[in-house]
């Protein structure tokens, strides 16, 4: 026999107070002293009561919605409708919200005011927010004002977060470009407050640690002008370079376009690989092999969180990335590197 859900009325008779009251308090509105407020949430906590936001929408006016945030690092946003990353947490989102009756709203959120935008994205939650690209710091802000929310990127202890094995991904794509016998492996990271950047970088930095392999790398910012950019600046600094990490396929696609243009060919000269596994992969030529990031599948799980229910402080559920091979790398020959120098 299913559980039968507490209600409104049963916070108000476990509290002592009210329905009136109760609703007050669980809504956040004026009407309650401080010691009824403590009374009433010591019963929602007791009784395991989640708001019905449907009705607390119809009640209020507010629209039902999913909020995604994205933060943008510059003035320029329209790079935002048009990056693969974007559009894919969009993809994952669009098919749990139907029949939820929800909405979903994208907010492309300025680094030089972020927090006045965060503090009002969360104070007109409602099912909660999506924190598609934000930084700890950001994150633990809006959880102070709103316990309705989940990251998709790597985020402060108390915020949940849905995430990926970014620092794993990047680990073993410098182990596969060793095993295929580069021994000078390269690195484009991405921008050095970016979680996921950071996350990348560190993979990196302790796959070639662990591998006695010198350290080469470049910083570039997610989209493919860094990647050309950091490309060519490794390439003038060691010729003899190898193979790269690419810690974003858009950077890969960039970076392809300046190797060749030295007169090197990918894979031969230049191995890559990269990092998403985004429509930019198959556009590349030759196509890219990189670390599948379930961007859809992710996105998906933050959303079903959320429609569930107010998250659990530090909740975590992390994502494996896997190796797609294409053709910025070579098929190895049967037992060419079985005992690599």
């Amino acid at each position: 026999m299913d559980k039968v859900k507490p209600t409104i009325e049963d916070v108000a008779r476990v509290a002592g107070v009210s329905r009136a009251t109760a609703s007050r308090v669980i809504n956040n509105t004026p009407g309650a002293s401080g010691p009824l407020r403590a009374r009433v949430h010591a019963a929602v906590a007791e009784l395991g009561y989640q708001p019905n936001e449907a009705a607390r929408s119809l009640a209020s006016g507010r629209i039902r919605a999913v909020d995604v945030i994205a933060v943008t690092y510059g003035p320029d946003i329209g790079w935002l409708g048009t990056h693969p990353y974007f559009s894919r947490v969009l993809s994952g989102m669009m098919p749990v919200l139907e029949g939820a009756r929800a909405q979903l709203r994208l907010h492309a959120v300025g680094l030089d005011a972020a927090g006045d935008a965060i503090d009002e994205i969360a104070a007109n939650a409602t099912v909660g927010a999506v924190l598609a690209d934000i930084t700890p710091e950001l994150a633990t802000r809006f959880h102070r004002r709103c316990r309705r929310v989940v990251s998709m990127v790597p985020t402060a202890a108390s915020v949940p977060a849905i995430q990926a094995d970014n620092i794993g991904g990047a680990y073993a794509a410098v182990g596969e470009l060793h095993r295929l016998g580069r021994r000078r492996i390269a690195a484009i990271h991405g921008p050095a407050f970016n979680p996921c950047a950071i996350d990348r970088r560190i993979g990196y930095q302790r796959a070639v640690h662990d591998l006695g392999l010198p350290q080469a790398s470049a910083d570039g910012d997610f989209h493919r002008n860094g990647g050309h950019r950091a490309a060519r600046q490794l390439l003038q600094q060691d010729s003899d370079i190898d193979a790269m990490f690419i810690a974003c396929d858009l950077m890969a696609a960039g970076a392809v376009q300046a190797i060749t243009a030295t007169g090197r060919r990918v894979p031969d000269d230049v191995s890559i690989i990269g990092f998403d596994d985004s429509i930019a992969a198959v556009c590349i030529n030759p196509p890219l092999t990189t670390m599948r990031l379930p961007v859809e599948e992710m996105a998906a799980a933050a959303t079903r969180l959320l429609l569930g229910g107010i998250p659990a402080a530090g909740h975590r559920l992390q994502f494996p990335v896997e190796l797609v091979t294409r053709g910025s790398t070579p098929t190895p020959t049967p037992g060419a590197f079985d005992n690599p120098a």
